[in-house]
């Protein structure tokens, strides 16, 4: 079975407004709402490409009421935990020319909340996957992967991290089986700029030494880089495409691997189709469909990748 945690799920507002003007009334042009928070954007993806799943997390007030009920036409199964105090987010994604964000504060999720999550991860058995992605909220501890990874350590339990500096660091110890930096983030992990892919897969590589299995570096436009746990270095370029949206590209590429992964253990194929996931969600106005992730695909393996 596969879970996600989302720790701060939110209704995002994505609203699309001509040429605004700050200090104006603007109207939009488009609007949409979606549920967003990283670990519900590779739930939605993974059901998409036909794998069931269960998104963890806290909701709290009408707006967690809501996210619950979306959750339920997604396609996958949710378990979240009802916070007493706050509201859910409500983060609004205005696209105007630049895109714009302000993301909302969330519940206060206490001791008391966090248990109760621990006692859903005793649920997780030997073979499973748990997908942990995204900021942790004020109300939190900063170390609560770390915790959590502490927790269900030598279970036989797949961990997959997708997070920045500390939150990435301080988890290695553990040997997540995947781990996913952008350049930028494995540049700063280390406090050096990355120009050169070989740069990357040498400090991938270092990251790897201090315990992940496997390194997915994605590097925008420019592709993404695999290493993997048996040494293998792969790397996948883009399919061409108009970029619309970047919200979700990177969790929809986790998504990606992770199905591809357990479509048949090849890490070639996982990051072609983490690849290809990743580009049909940039290229679309929400997370990618199955069919356009397919179409990607094939481009990819025409291209040679």
């Amino acid at each position: 079975m596969i879970y996600t945690v989302t720790f701060n799920p939110a209704l995002d507002y994505v609203v699309q407004v001509d040429h605004f003007t700050l200090g104006s009334v603007n109207r939009t042009e488009q609007e949409s709402i979606f549920c967003g928070g990283k670990g519900l954007n590779v739930s939605t993806v993974l059901a998409a490409l036909g794998f069931g799943n269960t998104a963890l997390g806290f909701v709290a007030g009408f707006t967690g009421d809501e996210i619950e009920r979306r959750v339920g036409n997604l396609g996958f199964r949710s378990d979240f935990i009802h916070v007493e105090h706050g509201m859910s987010r409500i983060n609004v994604k205005l696209k105007s020319g630049e895109e714009t964000e302000i993301n909302g504060i969330g519940p206060e999720i206490t001791k008391k909340d966090v248990d109760l999550l621990y006692e859903k991860l005793d649920c997780l058995t030997k073979g499973d996957i748990l997908i942990l992605s995204g900021s942790i909220p004020r109300s939190l501890d900063d170390d609560i992967y770390e915790r959590i990874i502490k927790y269900l350590d030598n279970k036989g339990i797949r961990i997959v991290v997708d997070a920045t500096r500390d939150l990435l660091s301080n988890v290695l110890t553990y040997h997540p089986f995947l781990i996913k930096p952008n350049n930028h983030e494995l540049g700063e992990m280390f406090g050096v700029t990355l120009e050169t892919v070989e740069e990357m897969i040498h400090y991938g590589k270092l990251l790897q030494e201090k315990g992940a299995e496997n390194v997915l570096i994605s590097m925008a436009g420019d592709g993404a880089v695999l290493i993997s746990e048996k040494g293998e270095v792969f790397q996948m370029g883009v399919p061409f495409g108009t970029v619309k949206n970047s919200v979700g590209a990177g969790d929809s590429m986790v998504a990606g691997f992770i199905a591809g992964y357990l479509e048949n253990g090849s890490y070639e194929h996982a990051l072609r189709l983490g690849s290809a996931a990743g580009s049909a969600t940039a290229f679309s106005q929400g997370l990618a469909a199955k069919e356009d992730i397919m179409k990607l695909y094939e481009e990819l393996l025409k291209e040679g990748y």
